[in-house]
């Protein structure tokens, strides 16, 4: 008797070499090279004349849907179907390189199918219920559907249905599949406010809904998305092809456009200065980790485990708006020359925030440096409970210590980065330091107060004038409207502290306050920036 299986692409047969086809017999000696088996259940009767077949198939075969079909003579050509064969990532294997060791971690990150996700700011955190649904009856149809219909699998059919034994492989198609900038993608993202011919980000709840809309809309991109329901969506795909994963929220979290691990603020001595550079720091913004080996980056299990996934789009990789997996451990120790997108997601968590005074003549001045304040809270769902679980330690280390700073210096070095005082640049310590300090929490149509501490670490007297812009700014950074601006003169001391009261208005609609302020005498003296 023989068995064989395959999960071929329309239009191109499956194939043995290719892992996508096998033949194998019995008894359990199985057919030359094939680690597909077969053997006799126990509780077969063959008096009754049915026979039921024991069937395991290797950990490295490519995930999808199979036929199974069996021949009971050596003469006959065509066999007889035995139906069909639905084969997943197994994170209960120890072969599958998805393996999760512990069982209770099994049931959060592949079966659970209600969770968090956390929003807000690193002050303000929220949670919001999710409903991911891997196991609805349509759902692992329409995730075999977003397979087939990637780019890859469009261009190479047969190699894409190959190359899906590997979870890494299918995380990438997955993170670029679930934005629609590329491709037959299932959600179009938009910050702008504006969702004609679709719905809000925040409608959405649940997965289920969204992958829906998707098929029925012919796999056209279903409007609209922004982080957390990529995320969410994308946790629903790989779960239910058993890939573990959780998803993962970064407060004030960078956004590198240069790759240069600093986000780049200019100023001139009238206030702020539009931006020279798209970098950004989003209140906050939400990933994916996916669970798994990676044996293409080491020969052992050094970057083994959680590997970071995001489907919004923000910067391409190899020219598709896709990013990871990209190991956390390596995010950890500084190891930003790894595939994939490793730079990137390190300088989502650990960028400096650097602030420039540019002259007329194009040269520019570094007025300071925060070293601290990206990469905050970063939080997912803890096993088990509803409770928020701080990883941020998987990260980065204690920010403050050297060994942060440390690994900081060898991801710029690392990244090849020259040095920031050239080009043109000036460093110095400024002769007066700025810091604005929240004195009521920010509640939607209230008042907020304010409080400018100016300190002087100079030994004169300087006549400043304070220029306060106050505007607000979506979570991701982009401009929404000004609220208010105040210009002062006042005289500060040598070595004088100083403390300006001021107050704005909130808006109704999800906004975070920017708050911009600066001080100069004649050209310029200092200038500060704070969120």
């Amino acid at each position: 008797m023989c068995i064989k299986n395959g999960s071929p692409p329309k239009g191109h047969p499956p194939s043995e070499a290719l892992g996508t086809r096998s033949v194998f017999r019995l008894p359990e000696g199985c057919g030359k090279g094939s680690s597909w088996k077969v053997k006799v259940h126990q509780g077969s009767v063959f008096l009754a004349g049915s026979i039921t077949l024991d069937i395991t198939s290797p950990a490295d075969a490519p995930v999808g849907e199979y036929r199974l079909s069996v021949k009971t003579s050596a003469t006959a050509s065509v066999g007889s179907s035995l139906g069909k064969l639905l084969l997943l990532f197994n994170p209960w294997c120890k072969e599958d390189w998805v393996h999760l060791p512990e069982e209770e971690e099994r049931q959060e990150y592949v079966m659970r199918e209600q969770g968090l996700v956390y929003k807000g700011s690193d002050k303000y955190i929220s949670s919001m219920a999710w409903n991911f649904g891997q196991f609805e009856d349509d759902i692992v149809d329409i995730c075999l559907k977003l397979l087939d219909v990637n780019p890859k699998c469009l261009c190479d059919p047969a190699k894409d249905f190959s190359a899906r034994c590997n979870p890494i492989y299918v995380s990438r198609v997955v993170s670029a599949m679930i934005n629609a900038n590329d491709d037959r993608g299932v959600l179009m993202g938009r910050w702008d406010g504006r969702y004609d011919g679709g719905m809000s980000p925040t409608h959405w709840n649940g997965s289920v809904e969204v992958l829906r809309r998707w098929l029925k809309n012919g796999s056209n991109p279903v409007k609209y998305g922004q982080c957390w329901v990529f995320a969410a969506v994308m946790c629903t795909v790989l779960r239910c092809l058993g890939i573990p994963c959780r998803v993962v929220s970064n407060f004030q979290s960078a956004h590198d456009t240069d790759k240069n691990l600093t986000i780049d603020y200019f100023f001139s001595d009238y206030g702020v200065r539009p931006k020279q550079s798209p970098d950004s720091v989003w209140n906050y913004h939400v990933w994916v980790e996916a669970w798994m080996r990676r044996p293409d980056l080491s020969a052992g299990s050094l970057y083994d485990g959680w590997q970071v996934v995001d489907p919004t789009p923000q910067e391409k990789s190899t020219d598709v708006y896709c990013c990871g997996p990209a190991p956390v451990k390596a995010i950890l120790q500084g190891h930003v020359d790894l595939k994939y997108d490793v730079p990137f997601v390190f300088a989502e968590v650990n960028a400096d925030r650097v602030t420039w005074m540019v002259f007329a003549d194009g040269s520019k001045k570094k007025i300071s440096t925060d070293s601290v304040s990206v990469g905050q809270n970063i939080s997912t769902k803890a096993v088990g409970s509803d409770k928020r679980v701080d990883i941020t330690a998987n990260y980065k280390h204690a920010e403050g210590t050297k060994m942060e700073r440390a690994v900081y210096n060898l991801a710029v070095k690392r990244v090849n980065i020259p040095g920031e005082n050239s080009n043109g640049t000036h460093d110095c310590k400024p002769g007066v330091s700025m810091k604005i300090v929240e004195l009521t929490k920010p509640v939607s149509g209230k008042n907020i107060d304010l409080k400018l501490i100016l300190n002087s670490n100079d030994s004169e007297t300087r006549t400043l004038v304070i220029n306060v812009n106050v505007q607000a700014m979506r979570y991701n950074g982009i401009p929404s409207s000004q609220i208010q601006t105040e210009l002062k003169k006042l005289k500060l001391l040598p070595n004088q502290g100083r403390v300006k009261m001021f107050q704005t208005l909130s808006v109704s609609r999800p906004t975070r306050f920017n708050y911009h302020s600066s001080a100069h005498r004649e050209a310029f003296t200092s200038q500060n920036k704070g969120n």
